[in-house]
């Protein structure tokens, strides 16, 4: 099964996604979303009349270099306030199971992937795989022990995890695993990110502080440079979806 995998741009003036990250993704459908944001006052109706044909000229031009690599391109644009709330519905209309949350980077040599304890692994497997065609990155399975678990229940996370990996035929020589203790599980990641050139994490279930401090993928892009694929949870499932 091909991944679909939404990257959204912010309008006007979208920043283009560097070419090492194109490259690695051209394998997946991508769907390439505009999102025009606008002020309360203004009507989405009177904006889309007004600024359309300029925001489908400059998609047109992010969506080029995915075209070039072989990517299947899907273009959306919408007119609104809440781009959260829009990537998310882009997602489940186009059948993403992925998004790109982008950052500038000249190579993707060491992949960071925080695993969660609970499901959701098979997925983020999936787009490691991605990511290791064509060469050989270097991959480290994260899971931070937290409340309840034990240093034993972590480590058997991420030596499943590893397996699995290795299953799919990632070379097993470049699977590395870290277990960490500590009660600030998103500071752990961010810290960590930070000595990687991308991150492949799981979706969490959104929190109130989200919408006013960012979810951890966009702490990551922006405090740590580096660019997250977030592999979105089947939301028909009871899944927290945290690493």
């Amino acid at each position: 099964m091909t991944h679909r995998l939404v990257v959204p741009f912010e309008l006007p003036d979208p920043q283009p996604v560097s070419s090492v990250l194109v490259e690695a993704l051209a394998s997946l459908d991508i769907v390439v979303f505009g999102h025009y944001g606008l002020p309360e006052q203004t009507p989405p109706a009177v904006a889309r009349e007004q600024f359309e044909s300029e925001a489908k000229e400059q998609l047109a031009a992010v969506a080029e270099p995915f075209e070039a690599a072989g990517a299947s391109v899907t273009i959306r644009l919408v007119f609104g306030r809440d781009r959260g709330k829009a990537i998310d519905q882009i997602a489940i209309e186009e059948n993403c199971d992925g998004e790109l949350d982008p950052a500038p980077t000249d190579r993707v040599d060491r992949i960071l992937v925080p695993i969660p304890n609970t499901g959701n692994v098979d997925r983020l497997t999936s787009f490691v795989t991605v990511f290791a065609e064509g060469h050989d990155p270097s991959v480290t399975l994260l899971h931070v022990v937290e409340g309840e678990e034990t240093d034993a229940d972590g480590e058997a996370v991420v030596a499943d995890g590893r397996e699995l990996m290795v299953d799919h035929g990632i070379d097993p020589d470049t699977v590395d695993t870290r277990v960490v203790t500590d009660t600030d599980h998103d500071a752990v990641i961010l810290d960590t990110a930070a000595d990687y050139d991308a991150v492949v994490m799981g979706e969490a279930t959104p929190k109130t502080a989200d919408r006013i401090f960012g979810t951890l993928a966009d702490k990551i892009v922006n405090r740590a440079g580096k660019p997250v694929v977030v592999v979105r949870r089947n939301h028909a499932e009871d899944d927290d979806g945290s690493a």
